[in-house]
C-alpha cells in the first residue's frame, strides 16, 4: 500500500482523483490540501463521498507531502514546479495535472503560460504521461507531466497512422474539438455560469490555444518528424454539458494511406490496450458512453478515397485528467495498470 498526497483537492480534477483513489486497492490518500478549506471535511463539500472518507482538507505542508510515496498536483499552472525538486529529493514521486512538465520547449512554455520555469533541469528528466505511448519511460519516472485533455484525444487518435509512416499528410491535419464546461475548472467565472452556456455553443482560442504547442511537440515525438506539424489547425469549442470531450480530426491521405486497411491498423495497434476502444467501422462514439470511465473510444471514416476522419471521445475529467494520472501512478509503482480504474461509463 502506497501513501498518496493530493495538492488542490477542491477542484474538479482533485476530487475526481480522490473518487478514483478511494477505491484503489494499493493506494491510500493521506494528505489532501486546499488553500481555502483548511480543516473542512471533504464530505461536507462533496456529499457524494459521505461514508467513504473521513479526510479533512489541510494547508500545503511540504514536510507532510514528503512522507507520501507520490503527490498529485491538481493545481493551476506553476504550482507543481515550485515544490517538485524538494519532493523528488525526498524520494517522493510527482504527477502534475497542470502544464509544468508537459512541454520540453521552455520558450513555448514561457510564451503560453507567462512564467519562467522554476526547475528546468528537473523538466529535462520528467516524462510526458501519455500512458499508452510512453509506458516504459513512465515506469522509470520520478516526475510525470500528465497530458492535457485535448492532446490526449489527438495523440491517441493519430498515433497509429503517424507511426506507420507515409500514410497521411501531416500538414493537412485539422482538429475540431469540443469539451464540457468542467474542462475550465471549478472557479467563479462569468463565462462559465449556467445562463451563459445553456442553449449555447461556441468556439474559443481560435487565434491560438496553449494546447496547440503541446499537440505539435507530442506529434513530433510520436512520428519522429520535426517541423511538419506546425501548420496543423486546432480549434476547441465549449458545449453545454458538464463532462465529455469529442475531437473530430480531419486529415488527407497519401496514395499509400488511401490503399491501406486503416480499420485493421487501428484495431491491431490498440489490441492490448484496456482503455482505448477502436469501434467497428461505421460507428460513432458518444461522450455519454465514456462518462465517468477511464476510456477513450475511436472511430474511423473515409468519406472520400483520400480523406480520413477520426472521431475520439473521452471523459475529460477521467481519461483526460485524473484517470490517466492514476494510470500513470499504477505504471510507476508496478501495479496492475487498471487498478482502481475498472469503472464502466454511466449511461443514460
Amino acid at each position: 500500500m502506497i501513501s498518496v498526497g493530493i495538492v488542490g483537492g477542491t477542484g474538479y480534477t482533485g476530487v475526481e482523483l480522490l473518487r478514483i483513489l478511494l477505491r484503489h486497492p494499493n493506494a491510500e490518500v493521506k494528505v489532501l490540501t486546499s488553500r481555502t478549506e483548511n480543516g473542512r471535511r471533504v464530505d461536507d463539500m462533496f456529499p457524494s463521498l459521505r461514508g467513504h472518507t473521513d479526510l479533512q482538507y489541510s494547508d500545503l505542508n511540504i514536510d507532510e507531502l514528503k512522507k507520501c510515496d507520490v503527490v498529485f498536483f491538481a493545481t493551476p499552472h506553476g504550482v507543481a514546479m515550485k515544490h517538485a525538486e524538494e519532493l523528488v529529493a525526498a524520494n517522493t514521486k510527482v504527477i502534475d495535472l497542470a502544464a509544468d512538465f508537459r512541454l520540453q520547449d521552455l520558450e513555448q512554455f514561457e510564451k503560453w503560460y507567462g512564467q519562467d520555469h522554476a526547475c528546468p533541469e528537473l523538466l529535462k528528466n520528467s516524462v510526458y504521461g501519455l500512458s499508452e505511448l510512453n509506458r516504459d519511460k513512465i515506469k522509470q519516472a520520478n516526475v510525470i507531466g500528465n497530458p492535457g485533455c485535448y492532446p490526449t484525444t489527438v495523440q491517441l487518435g493519430l498515433a497509429p497512422v503517424l507511426k506507420a509512416e507515409g500514410l497521411v499528410k501531416p500538414e493537412s491535419i485539422i482538429i475540431d474539438a469540443k469539451s464540457g464546461v468542467s474542462g475550465a475548472g471549478r472557479k467563479a467565472s462569468l463565462g462559465m455560469i449556467y445562463s451563459e452556456n445553456a442553449d449555447n455553443f461556441k468556439a474559443y482560442g481560435v487565434a491560438g490555444h496553449r494546447h496547440h504547442p503541446e499537440i505539435v511537440e507530442a506529434l513530433e515525438n510520436i512520428s519522429g518528424q520535426k517541423g511538419v506539424f506546425n501548420e496543423i489547425l486546432f480549434v476547441p469549442h465549449l458545449v453545454p454539458m458538464i463532462r465529455g470531450m469529442l475531437s473530430t480530426i480531419y486529415i488527407d491521405l497519401t496514395e499509400a494511406g488511401a490503399a491501406a486497411d486503416l480499420q485493421s491498423l487501428y484495431e491491431e495497434f490498440y489490441a492490448n490496450e484496456a482503455f482505448v476502444d477502436v469501434m467497428p467501422a461505421g460507428s460513432s462514439p458518444e461522450t455519454r458512453s465514456v462518462r465517468g470511465a477511464n476510456q477513450l473510444r475511436i472511430a474511423l471514416y473515409k468519406p472520400q478515397p483520400k480523406k480520413l476522419v477520426i472521431l475520439a471521445a473521452q471523459d475529460n475529467l477521467v481519461k483526460g485528467a485524473a484517470g490517466q494520472a492514476v494510470q500513470n501512478m499504477n505504471l510507476m509503482f508496478g501495479f496492475a495498470e487498471d487498478a482502481g480504474l475498472q469503472g464502466i461509463g454511466l449511461l443514460p
